[in-house]
């Protein structure tokens, strides 16, 4: 017996979904252009590169745990996680602007400097809007098919803005002949347009809820994400799967521009249509095939696809080439189930945990969550620029012309092809332990509602 499920309006659909458009923009951007604006416009050598992005990452694996707790918190004391939401959007434009505002001619060592505390702050911001805004689901959608429904929104929302932000951000750019110019425009239209994506779907968080929440200290809040863990197998499996994934895909998002400027000579735009056009248009088809296989089957299937994409593109070391936006197509029309169905599991599993103990941790689940998929994307740009270092990348200055050697394009093509579609294949593997299936969340439905 399915359980009568909590009735989305389109108002909710819309606002929650609005909010991707600030997620997609910012999780695609800095992963896309960042990396390459340390090496090839300020001259930051790839392995320090690297490390910029990476302790920036790292830091905000340490605050959302923390940011997650206090959205609870926010949830008993004031009955809403909306607070915390607003304040990243407002910070975030401010600070995004600053990352790409270094001024030329100060050299490597000052202008690492700069874009790592700009990017600290940011990457901030973004977590004090992006911890609450995924613990939303299980408060704004009940059952297994409507946080599907709702998911599904902010997925063709987000793949839209991926579109968007991959394919324009980087076209404003090149349209200045200054590289300095071109970076410091498109970071101003692009933050403007992150923040208030955010700011608007911020006031879809419901007022007025409450929870039974305890008050801990910072360092009850990391044990209490660690209890989670412990507690919740279903999340440890989701957790790492999407880990896994998320290290994939941001070591190809880290190396399209690379493959874009060196094995096919072009501008990225026309490489990141590829990949995101088809994930617009496919985000709806996996909400049907999994409203019919179950979302573990179409997950499955989705990975599997675009590992399968990725290990194909390993052929552009010896036959480079426009051939490659075929599989790199196949691979986009993947990555909206990818992200689309991990994302609708994990409010199943936030009430699975709260039947299962009568206590809303849905921030501290969120937290955790958004601190294992940064993990990820952190990770990926991290062996991405190791790959670079290894097959001896040159870096260089805004303005100055260089050659790369054949063994940093085989380097290229590697971090684009065989080495994420092994991760996939290791990320299948993890989520062979999730156990929920739909009838797990029907009955648990049922059993709430009733």
């Amino acid at each position: 017996m399915t359980a009568p499920q909590r009735v989305l309006t389109r108002r909710t659909l819309a606002m929650y979904a609005t909010g991707s458009l600030g997620t997609g923009g910012f999780g695609t951007l800095p992963g896309l252009v960042l990396v390459f604006y340390l090496t090839d416009t300020l001259g930051i050598a790839a392995l320090a590169a690297g490390l910029l992005v990476t302790v920036a990452k790292i830091w905000d694996v340490l605050i959302d745990p923390v940011i997650g707790a206090h959205s609870d918190r926010g949830l008993m004391t004031r009955g809403s996680r909306r607070p915390l939401m607003v304040l990243g959007s407002i910070a975030l434009p401010v600070f995004f602007i600053l990352t790409f505002a270094v001024p030329a001619g100060i050299g490597p060592v000052a202008s690492g400097l700069w874009v790592l505390i700009a990017f600290l702050v940011t990457a901030t911001a973004f977590s004090l809007f992006q911890v609450p805004y995924i613990a939303l689901p299980a408060e704004l959608a009940s059952g297994y098919d409507q946080r599907t429904k709702l998911i599904s929104a902010r997925v063709v929302v987000l793949t839209i803005a991926i579109l968007l932000f991959g394919a324009g951000a980087p076209a404003l750019r090149d349209s200045f002949a200054n590289e300095h110019t071109g970076y410091l425009v498109m970071a101003v239209v692009a933050g403007l347009v992150i923040g208030l994506g955010m700011l608007v779907s911020s006031f879809v968080a419901p007022r007025g809820l409450t929870a039974e929440v305890a008050s801990i200290s910072i360092l009850d809040t990391y044990r209490a994400g660690i209890a989670a863990l412990r507690r919740s197998q279903p999340f440890r499996a989701l957790l790492f799967t999407f880990l896994l994934q998320g290290l994939a895909t941001g070591l190809m998002l880290a190396g399209a521009q690379y493959v874009a400027t060196w094995v096919l000579g072009t501008g990225v735009t026309i490489l990141f249509v590829a990949l995101i056009a088809p994930a617009v248009i496919f985000a709806p088809v996996w909400a049907l095939v999994a409203a019919r296989v179950g979302k573990e089957r179409a997950f499955r299937l989705a990975s599997s696809l675009f590992a399968m994409a990725a290990l194909v593109m390993i052929l552009q070391v010896w036959m480079p080439g426009e051939w490659v936006y075929a599989p790199v197509a196949l691979a986009g029309a993947a990555y909206a189930g990818m992200q689309s169905l991990p994302m609708s599991m994990l409010p199943d599993v936030i009430s699975h945990d709260a039947a299962r103990h009568e206590v809303a941790s849905a921030g501290t689940f969120g937290g955790v969550w958004t601190a294992g998929e940064t993990t990820g994307m952190a990770l990926g740009a991290t062996v991405l620029t190791v790959v670079l270092a290894a097959s001896g990348y040159l870096e260089s200055v805004a303005g100055q012309a260089v050659v790369q050697p054949s063994s940093a394009i085989v380097g290229i093509v590697l971090s684009f092809s065989i080495v994420p579609a092994v991760i996939i294949g290791a990320s299948l593997w993890a989520f062979s332990g999730y156990p929920l299936r739909r009838v797990d969340i029907d009955q648990l439905a049922e059993r709430t509602l009733g």
